[in-house]
C-alpha cells in the first residue's frame, strides 16, 4: 500500500481552511482537520473521504485554550508532512473599546498556537527529510495598522517568524511559506465587521489558496495574492515608521464609522 503524506489544517471548518483541505486532499494527502466546530469538520471529512478516497481525522479544538497544542498533538496518529496554520481571527476598533480578553484569545490563536504546532511538528519533518509549513498571515502584517493594532502586530510576527524559519530550514528538507492575503471572501469579516475589509474588492478563498500552493511548489518565501495586494506589499514605503503609522491611521479609521 502506498503511503500518503498527512497534512494538518487548522481553522478547517470554513473559508481558507476548507479550500486548503480540499486541494491537499486532491493532491493525495491524508488530513487532520482542526477547528472548534465538530459538526462542520465531520461534514467536510465525509465529503473529502468520498471525493478523494483519503483518510481524514477530525480534531475539534479551541486553539485559544492554554493546552490546545498538547491536546491536538496527543490525538495525532502519525507524523505530519504539511502543516497549514490557518486558524485565526481579528479584532477592530479603538483598543480600549475591544472587549476584555478578546485580544488575548486572538494572540493565542494567531500566534501562540501557530508557534506551538510548528515547534511540535517540525522535528518529525526533519526526521523524515521533508515537510512544509504554511503560515497564514495578512497584508496587515506589512505595516502598523491603527484600530487593528493587535491583529496587525500578530500578523507581522507571523511573517517574520516564517521568513526566519525558512532560512533555518533551507537545505534541510522543509519548506516554509508565509501566505499574506488581503481581504478575502471568508467568514472572517462576519466576526469583526464588514468595514474591516479595507482596500476594495475581495479575492475568493479558492484564488488565495491556489496562489499559496503554487508558491509552496515554487518554494517561495511569502505570497501576497492579487496585484493590488502585491503592489501594496512591495511598493509602499516602510520608513520612517512614525509616518507610515500616521498614513495608515488615515486609511484604517474608516472602521470606526457607524
Amino acid at each position: 500500500m502506498t503511503h500518503r503524506p498527512t497534512a494538518l489544517v487548522t481553522g478547517a471548518s470554513a473559508g481558507l481552511g476548507v479550500e486548503f483541505a480540499g486541494r491537499l486532499a486532491a493532491r493525495g494527502h491524508d488530513l487532520v482537520l482542526v477547528a472548534r466546530s465538530a459538526d462542520r469538520l465531520h461534514a467536510l471529512a465525509d465529503r473529502l473521504r468520498h471525493d478523494h478516497g483519503v483518510e481524514v481525522d477530525v480534531v475539534p479544538q479551541d486553539l485559544s485554550a492554554p493546552d490546545a497544542v498538547d491536546s491536538v498533538v496527543s490525538r495525532l496518529r502519525g507524523p505530519v508532512h504539511t502543516l497549514v496554520n490557518n486558524a485565526g481571527f481579528g479584532t477592530a476598533g479603538r483598543f480600549e473599546d475591544i472587549p476584555a480578553g478578546h485580544d488575548r484569545e486572538q494572540l493565542m490563536v494567531n500566534v501562540v498556537s501557530l508557534v506551538g504546532l510548528t515547534r511540535a511538528l517540525v522535528p518529525g519533518m526533519l526526521d523524515a527529510g521533508s515537510g512544509a509549513v504554511v503560515n497564514v498571515g495578512s497584508t496587515a502584517g506589512f505595516q502598523p495598522s491603527p484600530y487593528f493594532a493587535t491583529y496587525s502586530a500578530g500578523k507581522t510576527f507571523v511573517l517574520n517568524f516564517s521568513l526566519a524559519l525558512r532560512r533555518e530550514y533551507r537545505g534541510r528538507g522543509i519548506k516554509v511559506l508565509a501566505l499574506c492575503p488581503g481581504p478575502t471572501e471568508t467568514s472572517f469579516f462576519d466576526r469583526v465587521t464588514p468595514r474591516a475589509a479595507i482596500g476594495g474588492r475581495m479575492m475568493s478563498a479558492e484564488a488565495v489558496v491556489r496562489a499559496a500552493l503554487d508558491g509552496l511548489d515554487r518554494d517561495r518565501a511569502y505570497v501576497t495574492p492579487g496585484l493590488r495586494n502585491a503592489l501594496s506589499a512591495h511598493l509602499v514605503p516602510r520608513r520612517p515608521r512614525r509616518m507610515v503609522a500616521a498614513i495608515a491611521e488615515r486609511v484604517t479609521r474608516t472602521v470606526l464609522q457607524p
